[in-house]
C-alpha cells in the first residue's frame, strides 16, 4: 500500500489504520486468540498504524496489543499509538471502571508510563490525549506531552475530539502530528472548523469509527443482534427508531457499491481517503474476512461522479440521532 504522512510530522504509515477498541471493550465479548490472528494479519497485508487506548478495557487491550507486539518484534516496525485523559478507579473484584476526565501533569506521565509497560515498547509512537480537561489548560497537556518527547518515550503528539481552537492552541506549543475524531459519511461535523484548522497547520487526520460503527457495512439492521452488553444499545443513532429511519441511507449505499462491484464498507473507507491524502482512517476489525475487506479498500479509486454521487446521497439525508449520549457529547469539541 502506498503510505500517506500524517501532516508535516513526517509520521508515515499506510492509508489504513487499525482500531483496536472492538477486540477488549465496548462491542461485546471477543475471542483473544482471534484479535491475535487479526493484528498479526493486519501488519501481513501491510498495515502500519495500530491504535489502543489505557481505557480500551480498562488496559486490557494495551495488553493485547503488547502481546501482539512482542510474538511480531524484530519481524516489522509498525508505529503504535494510544491515548491517555481518564480517570480509571477500583470498582470492586479486581475491576475497573472509568471515571471522568484526568490530565493533571502527574496523571499524564504516570498514565504514559503504564501504556509503555502494558505495550512492552520503549517509545509511543503518537500520543493522544483522549479527551481534553476542562480543568487543565491545553497548553499545560502539551507542555507535559512535549516533555516526554524529549525524554524519548514519545515520538509525536495527537488530540482527540477537540474544537479547531483547542487545537492551535496545542499546536503553538508543540507541533501536534495528528487529530483523532469519528468522521465518516454519517458523522461529518469535522469539515466544519477542525478538519479546516488541521489542514491550515499541516495536522494529519484520523477518522475513527469509519464505518459507523458497523452501521454502514449494512450489515447491522437492528439493535437486536448485538450482544446484551454492546456499548451501542446507549447510543442514540442505534435505538430502534433512529435506525430504521437512517436504513435508506445504507440501501443507497450498497446500492452504489454493487455498481462499483465493492461492499458498502469498502466504498464508505474509499470515499473517505478520497477527501485527502493527509486522512487515515482507522477502521476496527473482529475478524479476518473484515480486516481483509477494509484494507483492500485502498485500492479502489473513486471517479469525481462516484464521489459525487456517494455525497449526494448522504448529504441530502438527516442522519437521525446523534452520536453519542447527552453526558458523553459534554465531552467533545472543547
Amino acid at each position: 500500500m502506498e503510505h500517506r504522512t500524517l501532516g508535516n510530522s513526517g509520521l508515515r504509515v499506510a492509508p489504513v489504520g487499525l482500531g483496536c477498541m472492538g477486540m477488549s471493550f465496548a462491542y461485546g465479548g471477543a475471542d483473544e486468540a482471534t484479535s491475535l490472528r487479526v493484528l498479526h494479519r493486519a501488519v501481513e497485508l501491510g498495515v502500519t498504524l495500530i491504535d489502543t487506548a489505557e481505557v480500551y478495557g480498562p488496559y486490557a487491550n494495551e495488553e493485547l496489543v503488547g502481546r501482539a507486539l512482542k510474538q511480531l518484534r524484530g519481524k516489522v516496525k509498525v508505529s503504535i499509538a494510544t491515548k491517555f485523559g481518564f480517570k480509571i478507579l477500583p470498582h470492586g473484584q479486581g475491576v475497573e471502571r472509568m471515571a471522568g476526565v484526568d490530565s493533571r501533569p502527574e496523571h499524564i506521565v504516570r498514565a504514559v508510563e503504564g501504556s509503555l509497560s502494558r505495550l512492552g515498547i520503549d517509545c509511543i509512537d503518537l500520543l493522544y490525549q483522549h479527551r481534553v480537561d476542562p480543568a487543565v489548560p491545553i497548553e499545560d497537556v502539551v507542555g507535559v506531552m512535549a516533555g516526554l518527547v524529549r525524554a524519548g518515550k514519545v515520538r509525536h503528539l495527537g488530540l482527540s475530539e477537540v474544537s479547531a481552537a483547542t487545537v492551535r492552541r496545542a499546536h503553538a506549543v508543540h507541533p501536534i502530528a495528528a487529530v483523532q475524531s469519528e468522521y465518516s459519511l454519517w458523522s461529518r461535523d469535522a469539515e466544519a472548523e477542525v478538519l479546516p484548522a488541521c489542514r491550515a497547520l499541516g495536522i494529519g487526520f484520523v477518522p475513527y469509527s469509519p464505518l459507523g460503527r458497523g452501521f454502514l457495512t449494512g450489515q447491522l439492521t437492528s439493535g437486536a443482534a448485538l450482544a446484551p452488553d454492546d456499548y451501542r444499545h446507549s447510543l442514540p443513532r442505534f435505538q430502534p427508531q433512529a435506525m430504521a429511519a437512517n436504513a435508506h441511507m445504507v440501501t443507497e449505499l450498497r446500492r452504489l457499491a454493487a455498481a462499483r462491484g465493492a461492499t458498502a464498507a469498502q466504498l464508505a473507507l474509499a470515499w473517505l481517503l478520497a477527501q485527502g491524502d493527509d486522512i487515515v482512517p482507522i477502521p476496527g476489525a473482529r475478524s479476518l474476512a473484515h480486516l481483509e475487506e477494509n484494507v483492500a479498500a485502498a485500492q479502489i479509486k473513486l471517479s469525481q461522479s462516484e464521489l459525487a454521487a456517494i455525497g449526494a446521497a448522504f448529504a441530502a439525508a438527516t442522519v437521525h440521532g446523534a452520536r453519542y449520549p447527552q453526558h458523553e457529547l459534554a465531552m467533545l469539541g472543547l
